[in-house]
């Protein structure tokens, strides 16, 4: 049975079979892999081990002379995603209806859903179309994490003040770690950069079905048409805005869209922002469950978004990710002695 084989014909495959595999069952019978011990490590709980040792091997690939190229990409898309979320947000809060909607969306449920980026879901998509400096780039994204770029935004829109206390740099250092420490075993050992090679591809259909085991069907429906559309914009919007940014730089257009999505974390978002201010409360819920029906929206469309663009491109006769990798000394080295 050529299983392998079937997942490589999907784009995406091996990244989106195993996740709407795992939302799927999840739906339909959440406590079935629910029962303790290895299985539920592995299959439930496992995503965020799996990713962080995802990173660390794809931190052992990273050359210490394009380390650069990865901080530039982390940051162009932190601040190309913020834009486009913020711009949108600043939209709604203009054309806002009495009671605070706009289109039936709430404007701190628009901040907080596309200015956050679904993590889990970029380093799954850029492992399979991006090259390794797009992979490392994800330890600037961590930045997005949380309600802290939610407030920059209401902040500049004169909304409410700014408030301090809403980003951790413990949980920023956290996330480079891995990192930091695959890169330095990979350019100490040649040896131990090629073992690590190995798991850079192998990790992803086993966080792509724990990130499913995370997700829920349900919430598109108590979220309504509203959270769908929120969804629909996050993708369309910061998605392909992302896509452009990086088309223009000349880095892989892929890896820019790859950004169009809601983290689970950004449900959390509008009750902290309440929290610190209370002009904010009358909309908490309905923001709440339209954000947790944008990350399920965008966690099943953003894979199906990005097929859909690779497809574009092999039929233009761009290769992913060969004709966008940074390519190292190394790897220069040996093509010239090869040539």
């Amino acid at each position: 049975m050529k299983i392998k084989q079937g997942l490589e014909k999907i784009p995406g495959g091996m990244m989106v079979v195993p996740l709407l595999l795992a939302a799927t069952l999840n739906t339909v019978a959440p406590d079935l892999l629910r029962i303790g011990n290895f299985t539920q490590a592995l299959f439930v709980d496992g995503a965020a081990v799996l990713i962080a040792l995802f990173l660390l091997c794809t931190g052992a690939q990273i050359n210490l002379r394009n380390v650069g190229v990865s901080v530039g990409k982390g940051a162009t898309l932190l601040i190309t995603k913020w834009i486009f979320g913020a711009a949108v947000g600043l939209i709604a809060y203009m054309f806002a209806g009495p009671d605070g909607l706009w289109l039936g969306l709430a404007p701190i449920a628009i901040i907080a859903a596309m200015t956050n980026s679904n993590g889990g879901l970029y380093v799954a998509l850029v492992g399979q179309y991006g090259d390794k400096t797009d992979r490392a780039a994800y330890s600037l994204l961590a930045l997005n994490d949380g309600p802290f770029f939610t407030m920059v935004a209401l902040s500049v829109f004169g909304a409410m003040g700014f408030v301090d206390g809403m980003f951790s740099l413990t949980s920023f250092i956290s996330v480079l770690l891995p990192i930091i420490v695959g890169m330095v075993l990979g350019n100490l050992d040649g040896e131990m950069r090629d073992f690590l090679n190995q798991g850079s591809s192998m990790l992803i259909p086993f966080f792509a079905f724990a990130l499913g085991m995370g997700i829920d069907f349900g919430s598109i429906i108590e979220g309504g048409l509203g959270g769908v559309i929120l969804g629909l914009l996050t993708v369309f919007i910061t998605g392909t805005g992302g896509y452009l940014v990086f088309k223009a730089l000349k880095w892989n257009p892929i890896v820019g869209a790859a950004e169009g999505s809601t983290a689970g974390n950004a449900v959390a978002t509008p009750a902290a922002i309440a929290a610190a201010s209370a002009g904010f409360a009358s909309n908490v819920e309905i923001a709440t469950v339209q954000v947790a029906a944008s990350v399920v929206t965008t966690a099943v469309l953003l894979p199906l978004y990005i097929a859909f663009l690779v497809k574009r491109l092999e039929k233009k006769g761009v290769k992913l990710p060969d004709d966008f990798a940074v390519k190292d000394a190394e790897t220069q080295k040996e093509a010239s002695v090869t040539n």
